[in-house]
């Protein structure tokens, strides 16, 4: 019998932060930036993708004028992560900051591998371990010290190797992962989090506190943040981690790993030879 998959993003308030982040006026300078490389990266893919998804995407990961039939599938607030894709149905899936809200984040890429034709591309960037690991730390040393005791502020986040297995386990050929890291820097960390406001990027963890922070925790937080991760100029570092992920859905027409014992060179005959150079 299988573990029911633990639910750990509250969706509905998810879709509350994205609307209050639109009414702010966004700040999207992080999903510019992702939504430019990744039309870069298919760009250098030499073919045509007529049946596209952006899966989850908080606007848009493609740009218009170059993509103009693209089907969106926004995030359901009820927390339900079927994507309601025909099977076979898609040239091209994608998606920009928006798999790291999934519950069940194997069975969405399953979904996605089974919408995908044969030789279909799968290109998504999520953010990875190491974002916001400044806030973390401070809002974690802030609340130790204040309150007595530790509460999630930043929602957990999968690791670069995790997620090269998850996409072979779905069954995406040709896995590829990679890491985008973007440093920002801001006068304090109240204009950092005044941005993830206007990102939609608050706390939405189910297991997230839901009484009001102390005005105390949050000075000492801004504090410990300032000591520890601020520049000679006294501006402080944010970091964000973006992970990139591409599959394909596999096709005859791949190129294959080799079969184990298959290789006409040993590893030891080539060190053999590099040593005789």
């Amino acid at each position: 019998m299988t573990e029911p998959t633990p639910i750990l993003f509250d969706r509905r308030l998810l879709a509350a932060r994205l609307a209050r982040a639109r009414a702010l006026g966004p700040a999207p300078f992080l999903l510019d930036r992702i939504t430019e490389e990744m039309a870069e990266r298919l760009h250098a893919v030499l073919r045509d993708f007529n049946a596209i998804a952006d899966i989850w995407t908080p606007g848009d990961a493609l740009p218009a004028e170059r993509f103009p039939n693209v089907r969106h599938v926004d995030i359901d607030p009820s927390g339900d992560e079927a994507l309601n894709l025909a099977p076979g149905s898609l040239d091209l899936a994608v998606s920009a900051l928006g798999l790291q809200f999934a519950n069940d984040l194997p069975g969405v890429l399953a979904q996605i591998r089974r919408a995908l034709k044969p030789d279909g591309l799968l290109l998504a960037a999520l953010t990875g371990g190491d974002t916001l690991t400044e806030l973390r730390q401070a809002f974690a040393a802030a609340e130790a010290e204040i309150e007595g005791g530790v509460s999630p502020h930043v929602a957990p986040t999968a690791d670069l190797r995790d997620l090269g297995a998850l996409l072979q386990r779905a069954g995406f050929a040709l896995p590829v992962t990679d890491v985008d890291r973007v440093v920002v820097r801001y006068d304090h960390a109240f204009a950092l989090m005044q941005d993830l406001r206007r990102m939609g990027a608050g706390n939405v963890l189910i297991e997230r506190r839901r009484t009001p922070l102390r005005r105390a925790t949050l000075a000492r937080m801004a504090n410990i943040y300032a000591e520890r991760f601020a520049d000679p100029d006294g501006r402080i570092r944010a970091t964000f981690e973006i992970i990139w992920l591409s599959g394909w859905s596999p096709h005859d027409s791949q190129q294959q790993p080799l079969k184990p014992g298959s290789a006409k060179a040993s590893l030891a005959e080539a060190v053999k030879r590099l040593g005789t150079k």
